[in-house]
C-alpha cells in the first residue's frame, strides 16, 4: 500500500513538535511505502526555514532535520516522487467540487491530488481542512 505524507506529517516525524509521537509510530508500525512529492519536499524546507525565522528551532536544528530527512529519502525509508502535472488538473476539479463546502486551501488541494495522482490509498496529514478533504475523496487518513 501506498501513503502519501503531506508536509504537517513529514514535519512532525522530522523536527519535534505535539504531533511527532504519534507520526513516529505509526510510521515505525508500518511496511507500507512512504511517498511524499516534490511540493511537499519544497513545503518541509520552507517550513524549516520559517521555524528558524520564528526562533522556534535553531539554523543547526534545521539543518539537522533536513539531513535527516535526506538520508531517510536515500536509504528508502521515504520515497520522492515529482508533482504530476495532472495534479494540478485535479487540483482545480476539487477546487470546483470541495473549496466552497470544506474552506480548502490552494496547498491542501495540492497534497490530495497528488496523493490521488500518486496512487496512494491513504494520506498522513495532521491538517484538519486537508484530513477533510481527503475523506471527502475516498483517501483513508491517519487516525
Amino acid at each position: 500500500m501506498r501513503i502519501y505524507l503531506d508536509t504537517s506529517y513529514l514535519l512532525s516525524l522530522y523536527c519535534a513538535d505535539r504531533n511527532s509521537p504519534a507520526a513516529a509510530a505509526l510510521i515505525a508500525d508500518s511496511r507500507h511505502e512512504h511517498v511524499i512529492s516534490t511540493f511537499c519536499e519544497v513545503e518541509a524546507v520552507n517550513a524549516l526555514q520559517l521555524r528558524v525565522s520564528r526562533k522556534e528551532i535553531s539554523a543547526k536544528q534545521a539543518k539537522a532535520s533536513w539531513d535527516d530527512l535526506v538520508q531517510d529519502l536515500r536509504s528508502g525509508v521515504l520515497t520522492l516522487l515529482s508533482l504530476p502535472d495532472a495534479a494540478f488538473e485535479r487540483a482545480r476539479a476539487l477546487s470546483l467540487q470541495a473549496t466552497a463546502r470544506l474552506r480548502t486551501r490552494t496547498a491542501d488541494l495540492l497534497h490530495v491530488a497528488a496523493a490521488l495522482e500518486m496512487g496512494a490509498e491513504r494520506l498522513y496529514s495532521f491538517d484538519r481542512q486537508q484530513r477533510k478533504l481527503a475523506q471527502a475523496v475516498r483517501l483513508k487518513v491517519n487516525p
